[in-house]
Parts: structure tokens; C-alpha cells; sequence
């Protein structure tokens, strides 16, 4: 869910943060560092600031999911490092042949112990040849261990080099993967600093929302909406919006909330009413959350488009009343915006599920009360046109502005009271739907 924007010329001075873009592979070799971007000419829209939490999200999952394939790499290289790695394949021959010299040193070495014991066991009849050949036996004996010897150092040389070999590669891909895992903490602070960026615009955003104007030109019209429903049907009608202006509107959103109401005011529709949307640029069927719709996207001066609607009652719908407000608000990227000037109201009939609707109009929009209440704090101006103690001006009935059954219905409940009310409610809604996201 998309937070309802307000932008104001503040926003220009919001905070932000650098915006870091992370690549990764699930390679070791080509494994690159965060980078940082930052605009320097000028701050960020909340737009832009939107599109880089998004990307910050997308480089932290594409970190996660390449430290978990680098994972799978080290474990490989490990198993390989202790079995069929060439290192691994050096350093066990290496080994055996380390082994191999030390068998035959010691077999050396016990060959000199017993040729200098066959000489000792020369007796004094022995002969002159008997002693030179015990003597060279002894000669050669410790020739040969010392060759022995010799080979045994060299072999263990060998073999502790290729042991520290494939050490040294088990260390490079531990290192290697911790490249990943610093990725992965790059980008989540990299993420954490683009969502308190755009929170933060979004709070001052909202809080300097009431410098936005209310904008004439811009209209919110329905058309093909029954005055009559009946509970278990589904109705389509339509909303024009309409840049009336000289100015061009970069984003425009709109508003609609259909709610039903009896004598204690505002009902919960949630299990009643279920209206959908689509337009020409989004035709699938899309439900609306929270009274918001952001597909309206821009219009220049003069120009407009239609949302077609769809509105299902369920079955279990109470006979009673009903309320639509409809809306829409614009903000630019030069940071001014504005809207409707207050939210317009239709009125309709629910009858029981199985009832005949009988002669029906389309329903039209109620004529909004006078005031001398300033408009803002909404962004566009969209505060219930009432007076401050919630009379409409004129005699103070609702009959005075044409009202249906419904009015009739609703001014049992308090009269106009209910009825500003309901649009208060309805503002205080659209206000919080950035809380609500």
C-alpha cells in the first residue's frame, strides 16, 4: 500500500541520506563493494525518494540471496579442499611421500645401528678382510640414512607447504564469503537509511501539507451512480477527474469512500460493501484500500480521464442508507500541490437483497453547507464545509438543500450534525492513510 502524498515547497528541505546501490554475484571473483549516489543539485521528491527505498530493497534482497549461493560455494570448496581439489589431491601425496621418507630413514637408521653392531661382534681371530667390509658396511649404512634423512626433510617440507596451500585456500574462501556477508550489512544500512529518508519527507510532507491550496479547476465527478441499490447486486458507475486548470499535475490521486449509515451515523461496510476499480492504463479489477486510488497519474491543463468503478453489495446488507465521497488531490515535483476544494458527498437507498429498486436516478452530489471555517491541514483542503458548531448555513434543515430519504434518515440521527459528521470522518480517514499504510 502506497502512502497518500501531500507534497508542499518544504519537502525541498527534507532530509535524506545516500542512497547506496549494491552488486553482487554468486561468484567470489567479480564480488563488488557498495557503491554510494547522491544528488548533490538538488533534495529528493518524495517520488524519487520512494524509487530509491525500493531499489535499496531490491539490492538488500539481491545481497541475501547471493550470500546464501556464495554459502552453498564455500561449502563446496571446503568438502572439495578435503577430497578432490588438486590442493587437497598435492597435499595427501605430499603427505605420503612425507610418510614414505620417514619409513625409510628409520629403516636407514636401524640398518647403521646393525652394521655397527656387526662390527663390534668381530672378534680378534676375525680377519683383516672380515673387519674392512664390517667397517664399510658401517660406512655405507650411514651414507644411506643420511641420504635418508635428507629426502625425510624435504618430503616434510613438501608436504607442510602443501598443507599450508590448501590452508591458505580454505582461508580465501572464508574471506571471500565474508565479502557477502558485508554486502548483506551494507545494504541493509543502506536500506534503513532510504526508509527513514522517505519517512521522514513523508512526516514533514504531512505536517506542511496545509500550505497546499484548494484548486477549483481540479473536479472529482460520478456519474452512473443509482440512487436506489439493493442489497446482493453489483453496480457500475464511473469517476471523471478533470484538470480544469492552466497547470499542469504531475500525480494526481483520488479519493472514494462508499459507506453505509443509519441513525448512529457511519456504519462498518467492510462486510458489506466491496468496491473495486479499474482504468483504461490498469483495466484489471483492483479492489480500494483505504479510500485510495493512485492510478489516476498526471493530467495537463484541460485534460482528464475515467476510473470506471464497480460496487458489490452483499447479500446480508441491512435496508438503509448509504454515502459516497469522492475527491482527488494533486502534488507536483516542484513541490506544490493542492486538490478538490472539499470532498463531494452522493446519497443513496439500500433495499433488502431481492427488493425491485422501482424508478431510480442517477444520485447526485449534495450541496456543500457554506463557511466561514479556513480549509487545510489535509494537504488539499479537504476539511467538511461547515460551520464551526455543525449547522449547515441557511434555516438549518437538511431540506433545504434537497435532500433524499437518506438525509431524511440521516437527520433523524442529529441532522446536518451526522451529516458534516460523516465527511468528517471521511477527511480524518484520508488524512491517516499514511498512518493506516
Amino acid at each position: 500500500m502506497k502512502i497518500r502524498r501531500a507534497l508542499a515547497t518544504a519537502v525541498a528541505a527534507a532530509v535524506t541520506a545516500p542512497v547506496m546501490l549494491l552488486s553482487v554475484t554468486p561468484a567470489f571473483a567479480d564480488t563488488k563493494p557498495v557503491t554510494q549516489t547522491e544528488n548533490k543539485s538538488s533534495k529528493p521528491t518524495i517520488k524519487e525518494l520512494e524509487a530509491a527505498a525500493d531499489e535499496a530493497q531490491k539490492a538488500y534482497d539481491q545481497a541475501v540471496l547471493a550470500k546464501a549461493d556464495a554459502l552453498l560455494v564455500l561449502k563446496e570448496t571446503l568438502d572439495a579442499l578435503d577430497t578432490t581439489h588438486p590442493l587437497a589431491v598435492a597435499a595427501a601425496a605430499a603427505e605420503q611421500a612425507a610418510k614414505d621418507a620417514a619409513t625409510a630413514k628409520t629403516n636407514a637408521d636401524q640398518a647403521v645401528t646393525a652394521a655397527k653392531a656387526d662390527l663390534e661382534a668381530l672378534t680378534e681371530e676375525a680377519t683383516e678382510k672380515e673387519k674392512a667390509d664390517a667397517e664399510a658396511a658401517v660406512s655405507a649404512a650411514v651414507a644411506t640414512a643420511a641420504t635418508a634423512a635428507t629426502a625425510k626433510t624435504a618430503a616434510d617440507t613438501k608436504a607442510a607447504e602443501a598443507d599450508e596451500a590448501r590452508d591458505d585456500a580454505r582461508v580465501a574462501a572464508a574471506r571471500a564469503y565474508g565479502v557477502f556477508g558485508k554486502a548483506v550489512d551494507d545494504a541493509l544500512a543502506a536500506k534503513i537509511a532510504a526508509d527513514a529518508a522517505l519517512a521522514q519527507a513523508k512526516k514533514e510532507a504531512e505536517e506542511e501539507g496545509e500550505d497546499c491550496e484548494p484548486e477549483q479547476g481540479l473536479t472529482a465527478e460520478v456519474t452512473g451512480l443509482p440512487s436506489k441499490l439493493v442489497a446482493g447486486t453489483t453496480t457500475a458507475f464511473s469517476i471523471r477527474v478533470t484538470n480544469g486548470s492552466d497547470r499542469q499535475m504531475d500525480e494526481i490521486v483520488a479519493y472514494t469512500g462508499v459507506h453505509a449509515t443509519d441513525k448512529s451515523g457511519l456504519k462498518d461496510t467492510g462486510k458489506f460493501f466491496r468496491l473495486q476499480w479499474s482504468s483504461e492504463s490498469s483495466p484489471k479489477w483492483k479492489n480500494v484500500e483505504n479510500d485510495y486510488i493512485d492510478a489516476v497519474g498526471a493530467l495537463k491543463p484541460g485534460a482528464r480521464t475515467d476510473l470506471k468503478m464497480r460496487l458489490t453489495l452483499d447479500k446480508a446488507t441491512p435496508a438503509g442508507n448509504g454515502v459516497a465521497f469522492i475527491a482527488a488531490d494533486f502534488y507536483n515535483e516542484d513541490g506544490s500541490c493542492g486538490g478538490t476544494p472539499g470532498a463531494d458527498m452522493y446519497e443513496f437507498d439500500v433495499k433488502a437483497a431481492g427488493s425491485k429498486p422501482g424508478k431510480t436516478e442517477d444520485a447526485k452530489p449534495k450541496p456543500k453547507p457554506s463557511t466561514t471555517t479556513k480549509s487545510g491541514g489535509n494537504g488539499s483542503g479537504h476539511q467538511p464545509q461547515g460551520s464551526t458548531s455543525g449547522t449547515p448555513a441557511g434555516n438549518g434543515s437538511l431540506a433545504a438543500t434537497g435532500s433524499s430519504s437518506a438525509t431524511t434518515s440521516i437527520a433523524l440521527a442529529g441532522g446536518a450534525a451526522v451529516l458534516l459528521g460523516a465527511a468528517a470522518v471521511f477527511v480524518v480517514r484520508r488524512r491517516k492513510t499514511g498512518s493506516d499504510a
